[in-house]
């Protein structure tokens, strides 16, 4: 299995061994990363992201008002060798820049050793949420992922879209305009 929190692109092996040493001395799984997605799913331990990255988004306007905004959170928690096989609290909330929490989800990351697997090895498990938010206001939003202390976030914004044209109420008018004489 593949470790990418061990490995800093980039950086000195002082900083290499710096996050591997953070990560052993925490004794708990690490995020390596949280997004947003217009889709996001997980099967079978691996994580599909449609449109992934996004840093704007349009939310529709209906007749009645703020239409609903289907989006994707994916996420990536290493967990080590010594932490498999037990359950960590995971909390993942949407917050408006005011500090309203538009949404809140407990989950729980629990990671069982494989057979075969080398011993002193780590094991990636990802998440997916599908979410239908009605945002109640334009601005910045941020999606944050903590375990036991240890937070990431992505930013966003979130924008009201114009309200379609309503329809002209009463008789069309069809005439032709008076051609040249």
């Amino acid at each position: 299995m593949c470790a990418a929190a061990d490995v800093v692109l980039g950086g000195s092996d002082d900083q290499a061994m710096n996050v591997l040493s953070q990560r052993l001395e925490s004794g708990m799984p690490q995020i390596e990363y949280v997004t947003v997605a217009n889709h996001a799913e997980a099967i079978n331990g691996l994580l599909y992201l449609q449109g992934a990255g996004w840093t704007d988004i349009q939310q529709p306007q209906g007749p009645q008002g703020p239409g609903v905004v289907h989006f994707g959170i994916g996420a990536s928690i290493l967990v080590g060798w010594n932490e498999t096989n037990r359950r960590y609290p995971l909390i993942l909330q949407v917050i408006h820049e005011d500090g309203t929490v538009l949404m809140n989800i407990d989950a729980q990351v629990e990671a069982g050793r494989p057979p075969g697997l080398p011993p002193g090895s780590d094991l990636r498990s990802v998440l997916a949420v599908g979410a239908e938010a009605n945002f109640p206001k334009s601005g910045g939003y941020e999606l944050r992922a903590e375990i036991d202390g240890q937070v990431r976030t992505a930013s966003f914004r979130v924008h009201q879209a114009q309200p379609p044209p309503t329809a002209a109420t009463g008789p069309a008018d069809f005439r032709m305009p008076p051609g040249p004489q």
